[in-house]
């Protein structure tokens, strides 16, 4: 897809506008609000890994996100700060960052307060992008409830914008690992017509992004996997609205 524009010069500057800066109101201090877009405030922003509790690896695949980072940095000139924080899902902090990435193979639990604050942050423009490193998938569905009792996963169509953002993918996510050998599906919660949470399941996305030594995936495969990634990324931070 050829862009006629850059991400850092579009696409984040109106979310910066219209997303985040609505958690100022709120949150004032704890998230800067770029009202202009410019190459010092593009440092400032930066990417997280969410920790949360359960006994589930949260700090499995570290060569991941800062992979993305650096693909979006070179690819879309999108200026992201190169260090990639873990941030826990109680915390303010959350409000520092636009895009957490959650992944691991088992057990997930979000207290109350978490769930709450979780749900602060996703309505005041954040985007959670979750990928099932294989086994995470029920405990996920499990506390995501916590968050939205309301909502429901709902598997976006392949015409969904979130697949065409800055690449196109005709038929959906990548395959990147085998786990039980399904095809990867992608599902969203929406609230108020915004994805506010996306989660890949049979595909590991993020195993995707790591290093090539840590899987040896083959570089076509790390590179669809790498540009769905700059997608999510794009897509959350131009509002995460398909209207």
């Amino acid at each position: 897809m050829a862009h006629s524009t850059t991400l850092k010069e579009g696409r984040l500057r109106q979310f910066c506008v219209h997303g985040f800066a609505v958690a100022s109101v709120y949150f004032v201090g704890l998230l800067p609000v770029l009202s202009g877009w410019n190459s010092t405030a593009a440092q400032e922003v930066q990417l997280a890994v969410l920790q949360y509790k359960g006994g589930g690896d949260w700090y499995s695949n570290p060569t991941a996100v800062p992979n993305l980072v650096d693909f979006c940095n070179a690819e879309l000139n999108t200026g992201f700060d190169e260090a990639v924080p873990y941030v826990e899902v109680g915390s303010p902090q959350l409000f520092n960052y636009p895009f957490v990435h959650m992944t691991g193979h088992g057990n997930v639990v979000f207290t109350p307060s978490e769930a709450r604050n979780l749900r602060t942050w996703l309505e005041a423009g954040g985007f959670l992008h979750i990928s099932d490193n294989y086994g995470m998938a029920p405990y996920v569905r499990k506390e995501m409830e916590k968050v939205f009792p309301e909502l429901s996963w709902v598997e976006l169509p392949f015409e969904h914008p979130v697949y065409h953002a800055e690449y196109d993918f005709e038929e959906g996510l990548p395959k990147v690992h085998e786990h039980d050998g399904e095809a990867p599906r992608g599902y969203g919660l929406l609230l108020d017509g915004r994805l506010v949470c996306y989660f890949d399941e049979e595909c590991d996305l993020g195993d995707g992004w790591e290093d090539y030594a840590v899987h040896r995936d083959p570089e076509p495969v790390r590179r669809r996997a790498l540009e769905m990634g700059a997608n999510l990324v794009s897509f959350a931070l131009s509002g995460a609205r398909d209207d």
